[in-house]
């Protein structure tokens, strides 16, 4: 049915009696408005948290029949999968202004879990194997595997997925498992649980295995626009380029999302390819979510429209929430280094982006820790009891009233049988995903509780 509509909009003025769509006359809505933030000033989003009732702001919304980016009684009509025209318009222009695809196009989403999971039907099928930072975004991985997908972790470090990690994985694939992996799914700014940002030398390092060993990269980057400014205040605006600023091929599927820069429940997002997957993603989004929801691609018509933000608005505004979290960061690391590092007993990486901070327990300084656990079947399991103690830590913090989110929850189980047995994922489960994300009093808090969890818990 998509298809024939697409086929009469070619020709204008066509007569339909072949739609089953409700008259807009009866659509029991005149107008849509929304108060929104002005990014005026030199900090917006700093103006905008201090809750003044003198905080400026600016109204913009759309009528029925008015002078709208996008009317109501066309917003509110069914459309195809890639959505409003007007939308997807305003949303590839700003997509170009920061990444310049060479030849791709946008398709809209209903936020990067609707994005990613299309991905992931689109191009896996039973039996295959896709590959992923070995800790990542639970949620998206296991949503794969009811569709028979098979993950391989790659090993991982303090600044994301490691390029050789990856070359050593695909130049010795055993064909007895199946295909070579096809797919490569990584979040690479501010990654989730990470919070390591990869360098541009290593995404261009991947990027050439991607093109060695014709990898399709889902770059899931739900945090780009929360990078840490530099410190530097005459320095340029930090941005480091993405995998589809760097793609010659049509291989990056970049997904994008207004959840961390307007709010998670927006539930719109947008997809970056080349014209084949987007024609491919189109035609799955006209069979299963059927097109993005009508007030979100209102909202961000007129928010990135002549009377809303425009693109050097929505700039200022992501920058300031660059600044923002980078101050969370820096308080967060600040209490950090006062209730929890001086036990001795755990270390806070820092992030350059987004909103975790990847904590290390010194587990191994437990006076229960042990090397080469008894009991263990087979030769290729665990060499420690990381993952029993990091469970009682767990506990710990419960019963000291406080939530924590384990490494464990994180980690991409892989077959056993191609485990390196010196390199066991269990055995380094000794990590906490923390988040600055709340309130100042929150934090102190939070450390605080974790600082005396952490004493009870090595004094055992």
């Amino acid at each position: 049915m998509k298809e024939i509509w697409r086929l009469a909009s070619r020709k204008p003025n066509m007569v339909s009696l072949a739609n089953g769509d409700p008259p807009n006359i009866l659509y029991p809505i005149k107008r849509v408005s929304f108060e929104i933030a002005s990014p005026s000033g030199d900090d917006p989003v700093a103006s905008w948290k201090t809750e003044s009732t003198n905080m400026p702001t600016q109204v913009i919304g759309a009528t029925r029949d008015g002078p709208s980016v996008l009317p109501v009684k066309k917003a509110m009509q069914y459309t195809n999968g890639a959505g409003h025209v007007e939308t997807q318009k305003a949303v590839s222009e700003l997509a170009h202004a920061y990444h310049h695809p060479p030849n791709h196009v946008i398709t809209l989403t209903l936020g990067n879990g609707d994005a990613v999971t299309k991905c992931f039907r689109l191009f896996g099928n039973p039996g295959d194997h896709f590959l992923a930072d070995e800790f990542t975004f639970s949620a998206l991985v296991q949503a794969a595997i009811p569709q028979g997908i098979k993950w391989v972790p790659v090993r991982m470090d303090d600044r994301g997925m490691i390029p050789e990690r990856l070359e050593e994985i695909l130049t010795s694939w055993d064909a007895a498992r199946g295909p070579r992996p096809h797919v490569l799914y990584t979040i690479p700014c501010g990654q989730n649980p990470t919070g390591s940002t990869l360098s541009v030398e290593r995404r261009g390092k991947i990027y050439e295995l991607a093109q060695r060993f014709d990898l399709i990269i889902i770059e899931d980057d739900p945090y780009y626009f929360l990078q840490f400014p530099s410190s530097d205040a005459t320095a340029a605006p930090k941005s480091t380029p993405s995998f589809v600023s760097l793609d010659v091929d049509g291989r990056v599927v970049r997904v994008d999302s207004f959840s961390k820069v307007i709010a998670p429940g927006m539930r719109l997002g947008w997809i970056t390819s080349s014209t084949q997957f987007h024609e491919q993603l189109v035609a799955l989004t006209d069979s299963s979510s059927q097109h993005p929801h009508a007030f979100g691609q209102i909202f961000l018509s007129e928010l990135l429209g002549p009377e809303g933000w425009q693109l050097p608005g929505f700039d200022k505004w992501v920058r300031g929430l660059g600044m923002e979290y980078k101050r969370r960061c820096e308080f967060f690391l600040d209490l950090f280094a006062k209730e929890v590092a001086t036990t001795g007993f755990a270390e806070a990486i820092p992030p350059e982006a987004g909103m975790f901070v990847w904590t290390r327990i010194y587990v191994e300084k437990h006076p229960r820790y042990r090397k080469e656990v008894a009991g263990v079947e087979g030769a290729r399991g665990p060499r420690t009891n990381c993952k029993k103690l990091m469970e009682e830590l767990f506990d710990t913090c419960l019963d000291e009233g406080l939530v924590v989110m384990p490494a464990s929850i994180f980690k991409v189980d892989s077959d056993p049988h191609y485990t390196d047995p010196e390199d066991n994922i269990e055995d380094r489960l000794n990590y906490f995903r923390l988040t600055f994300c709340g309130t100042e009093e929150t934090m102190r808090t939070g450390l605080s509780t974790l600082g005396r969890a952490l004493r009870v818990f090595f004094a055992d």
